[in-house]
């Protein structure tokens, strides 16, 4: 019962997070079609950088819309920490697992920067804004909280 209560409040607080977290996994092992962005000397490290840190701006933003009170554990364990090993996963899974795409430390490299960036960002710009226009999710009357 308890890991059912736990998958569900993830679906419930976090939509927006597992939705990236899809389009992250199909982009970084579906086969692309050759483009013109290719020619241009390092896109692939900007695209890293805007998805994970989108990722982690994403996860901040859910994380602080659900919790007035942050619990670091927490918020260094889901906002940090795993979308950091994701990314190592994704990088390894690309090396070892497909035959048109390669494992980059490059790559994961501007993974874990744009993690970072967004750690920065969501501290001094995703939370004050939550906090001023106060975006904090509402409870509803008819919805038993999960804890």
């Amino acid at each position: 019962m308890k890991i059912k209560t736990t998958i569900t409040n993830i679906f419930y607080r976090y939509p927006l997070s597992l939705l990236v977290i899809g389009a992250i996994i199909y982009l970084s092992l579906f086969k692309p079609e050759n483009s013109d962005l290719l020619t241009i000397p390092n896109i692939d490290k900007i695209a890293h950088l805007c998805m994970y840190g989108g990722l982690c701006s994403v996860i901040w933003f859910e994380y602080l819309r659900c919790h007035k009170i942050v619990n670091r554990r927490r918020v260094v364990g889901g906002a940090i920490v795993a979308p950091i090993l994701f990314s190592g996963a994704i990088e390894l899974i690309q090396g070892m697992g497909t035959e048109h795409r390669s494992g980059d430390w490059l790559d994961f490299f501007f993974n874990v920067l744009g993690v970072v960036l967004a750690c920065v960002a969501s501290k001094y710009i995703i939370g004050p804004i939550i906090k001023k226009y106060n975006l904090y999710r509402k409870k509803h009357a008819s919805r038993k909280e999960i804890v």
